[in-house]
């Protein structure tokens, strides 16, 4: 094997190699979301606005409009008007460095490698510990009965026509599988109704949603615990389609490096990670649902109907001293899309190693593009092809495997040549590699959601279709295909050593494929 590169362990039958370097998968995940707050303000990723701001929409307006630009901080709002509370806002942003943050791995990876970094991590699962902490810092405060409510905490309004103040966006919320008993943990929106009721949105087919389904056809309540002031780990995963059959907190410690610590509810037979901030315990009870949204969603419409959602009937609010709320912001711009490069990597990085779990080899890069609502809407993989209809195996798989499955419309397999994370790279092999009459296949009553605006009447969702685009070299014509134009490495490396020489500021861009020698 050559220096600076390593075998990722796949998740079947293939051994993947790639350049990335061994040290980039060490390290260990910050306990809770202050040590994580230490590691970005140190980095220069973090930014403090100690000006006072009005938590009905001029917080998430000023999001908006400073996250439009790749590389914004995360932003930690100080004076909330009318609150001591801070909220944290665009924990990861366009930030591949507050992911790596995340994780513990080191900062400055390509978003090609981040893939590779949390792929090498989801494989690596280690499960949950119960903490031994005399005095979790958590539990330091616990609202009971009438001292619950749940306005003490600066909820935000995001949009002008949103149903109300959301409480739960940066959050993950945790439910118990009644049939297994493994916890799942999700994220899921939650309005606010009253001092100690929240309205809790959950997608058909999202696994809170079946457990609480399952419950309530036992005609028993479902215990939920939702977390409001989240650790960077937990809500790394807690939104991705995770095996339905697993609890996420196994996964949680594989990507942080370390087993979570867990507390026991005192209200709930439900257990939640000790380095939360802001903890809520509460029952659904069976068929109690009320009026929620409507919310400006990931895909940037306010595209739910309003209409019944569980209601909890909140039990007990936990809290850190001086406790941080944590917040998301969904919006059609991807940089300033609080979840977008979230989901784009770790959904690539779960496609990957679910193509790998099924033996299919020559897989060389996945990704779901963050611009293409929020990382759910396009799939990308990169292939190279080694057999007839390779390249529309992997569409299939890739367009419905647990990974890829929910949503996504637009499933794209390129050549190896092509790298998946560079938009432009894969738009130019769609435009010279496809002929649309062959290169185009169509899946039906597919799964979808709730929140997608292309589908009307409303009630056509969660149901929807995928279109499967091979933009590769035709394979039966492989050998004919015209030749791409392409840098000699050994060109590019001198390039590369020069290039502060030569008068550029900066990074020189990367590419990773190049002529052979001739």
């Amino acid at each position: 094997m050559n220096e600076g590169e390593m075998s990722v362990p796949a998740m079947g039958a293939e051994t993947v190699v790639t350049s990335i370097d061994t040290q980039q998968f060490q390290g260990i995940g910050p306990s809770d979301l202050r040590e994580f707050l230490d590691r970005i303000e140190r980095a220069g990723e973090l930014k403090k606005i100690t000006a006072e701001v009005d938590p009905i929409e001029e917080m998430s307006a000023i999001v908006y409009l400073a996250a439009r630009e790749n590389g914004a901080p995360a932003f930690l709002f100080e004076r909330v008007k009318g609150y001591d509370i801070p909220v944290l806002w665009n924990m990861w942003g366009s930030s591949v460095n507050r992911l790596a943050a995340a994780m513990g791995v080191p900062m400055g990876l390509t978003h090609r490698e981040m893939v590779l970094a949390v792929r090498n991590r989801l494989g690596r699962k280690i499960a949950p510990v119960i903490s031994d902490s005399k005095n979790p810092p958590v539990v330091a405060n616990t609202l009971t009965g009438d001292d619950i409510d749940v306005f003490r905490f600066p909820a935000p309004k995001h949009w002008p026509l949103d149903g109300g103040r959301y409480i739960g966006t940066c959050d993950a919320v945790i439910t118990r599988d009644p049939e297994r008993g493994h916890l799942n943990v999700g994220t899921y929106r939650m309005m606010i109704h009253d001092r100690n009721h929240v309205a809790l949105y959950m997608s058909p087919g999202k696994d809170a949603r079946l457990h609480m389904e399952r419950w309530w056809a036992q005609g028993k309540p479902c215990e939920v615990i939702a977390i409001w002031g989240v650790d960077p780990a937990t809500f790394l995963l807690s939104g991705i389609a995770l095996p339905k059959t697993e609890s996420e907190l196994d996964y949680i410690g594989g990507i942080k490096g370390k087993a979570v610590e867990l507390l026991n509810g005192k209200f709930t037979s439900l257990q939640f990670p000790a380095g939360s901030e802001i903890v809520m315990e509460g029952i659904a009870y069976p068929n109690d649902v009320r009026k929620e949204g409507p919310f400006g969603e990931f895909t940037g419409y306010y595209a739910r109907p309003t209409d019944p959602s569980p209601q909890i009937e909140i039990k007990a609010i936990h809290h850190r001293n001086n406790p941080i709320l944590t917040a998301a912001l969904m919006s059609d711009y991807w940089p300033s899309n609080d979840s977008a490069l979230q989901f784009a990597v770790i959904r690539a990085a779960r496609v990957w190693n679910d193509l790998d779990r099924l033996g299919i080899p020559g897989i060389k890069g996945v990704y779901a593009h963050p611009a293409a609502a929020g990382g759910f809407g396009m799939m990308i993989v990169s292939l190279e092809q080694r057999y007839p209809g390779h390249a529309q195996q992997v569409l299939a798989i890739a367009a419905q495997c647990p990974g890829g499955a929910y949503f996504t419309k637009w499933i794209i397999a390129v050549d190896d040549d092509i790298d998946p994370t560079d938009i432009n790279e894969v738009l130019w092999a769609m435009a010279t590699r496809s002929n649309p009459v062959d290169s185009i296949e169509i899946l039906k009553n597919t799964w979808s959601t709730g929140l997608d605006p292309a589908q009307n009447p409303p009630e056509k969702r969660p149901y929807s279709s995928k279109a499967l685009i091979n933009a590769c070299m035709e394979h039966r014509h492989l050998k004919v295909f015209s030749k791409r134009a392409r840098l000699r490495k050994e060109t590019y490396d001198r390039v590369l050593r020069r290039w502060t020489e030569l008068g550029f500021a900066g990074e020189a861009p990367k590419i990773f494929t190049f002529e052979k020698d001739v």
